[in-house]
């Protein structure tokens, strides 16, 4: 079956796809994306996926292409025509096509808009979370404002090329203090030895992960002990249980870091626990 993408308007064969050389996503990476989950034919926490775009748009005073009305056909659009049960629907917002110049457009141009979207298996995303996964920590060489969800990726890419290298699955940014920002491409958890859930607070630090809140959710409807503080690296070496969240991987224990086992070496009741409960709690929009 042939993808379908969405493309400034046109559905199109994915295969024959193609924006403008002088899109300013392509020449600067001047953009932002989400990515959601489709969970039995549902958006999975659609409302705060809007939300942060429409925070991201705004941070870099960026117009929506669309109206959240039309952006929200769009997407049950393209996840229909790809008949996608399980997987994610894709969206990225760049400032549109103008000639190549540092500056924003002095004619306002209008904003450039894809959509795409995946299926995955849901039984090899439950193997994994089965198994755990390991990751490496790496220095935190990113630009100072993350919590915007920028298409400027070039340090996450280094920075899972390290883990795959490593043979782990994600990378853990560190600071210069030694402190766990978040993953590559997810949001960073501990459990300590007293049970209590720790996780990085959302500041211009860190990205406010969609999942990451739900979580926070589950968390309380489970009346489980949280501190959402900083933590170390070695405090996470210590950890009995660690995690990771992000929409495509949704709860993932963590078994290693930097190739040291992480409490018993495999995923722990907490992380397993979690990942049962998260789609009860998560808003799903037909």
């Amino acid at each position: 079956m042939s993808r379908i993408a969405y493309v400034n308007g046109r559905y199109v064969d994915r295969r024959i796809a193609q924006v403008h050389i002088e899109d300013r996503g392509y020449q600067f990476g001047d953009g932002v994306y989400e990515v959601c989950e489709v969970h039995r034919r549902a958006i999975i926490d659609e409302t705060r996926h809007m939300a942060r775009l429409a925070r991201s748009l705004g941070e870099l005073r960026m117009q929506a292409p669309l109206s959240p009305a039309a952006l929200a056909i769009v997407l049950r659009e393209v996840i229909s025509r790809n008949k996608i049960s399980d997987g994610y629907v894709y969206l990225q917002v760049t400032r549109g096509v103008a000639r190549r110049d540092h500056v924003f457009p002095s004619v306002p141009v209008k904003p450039a808009l894809v959509v795409t979207a995946r299926a995955v298996d849901p039984m090899k995303l439950a193997a994994t979370a089965e198994a755990g996964i390991a990751v490496v920590s790496v220095p935190e060489t990113r630009w100072k404002r993350p919590d915007i969800k920028t298409i400027c990726l070039l340090p996450n890419v280094l920075a899972r090329q390290a883990a795959r290298e490593a043979g782990a699955a994600e990378a853990w940014f560190v600071d210069a203090d030694g402190m766990v920002t978040e993953g590559a491409a997810s949001n960073a958890w501990i459990l300590t030895q007293g049970g209590v859930i720790v996780t990085r607070p959302c500041d211009t630090g860190i990205l406010r992960g969609v999942t990451r809140t739900t979580l926070l959710d589950v968390i309380a409807a489970e009346g489980l002990a949280l501190e959402e503080r900083k933590f170390s690296l070695a405090e996470a070496f210590m950890a009995t249980e660690a995690f990771i969240t992000g929409a495509t991987t949704l709860v993932t224990a963590v078994v290693a870091i930097d190739g040291r086992p992480v409490g018993e070496g495999r995923p722990g009741p907490l992380a397993q626990r979690l990942r049962a409960k998260f789609h009860g709690l998560a808003a799903r929009s037909a």
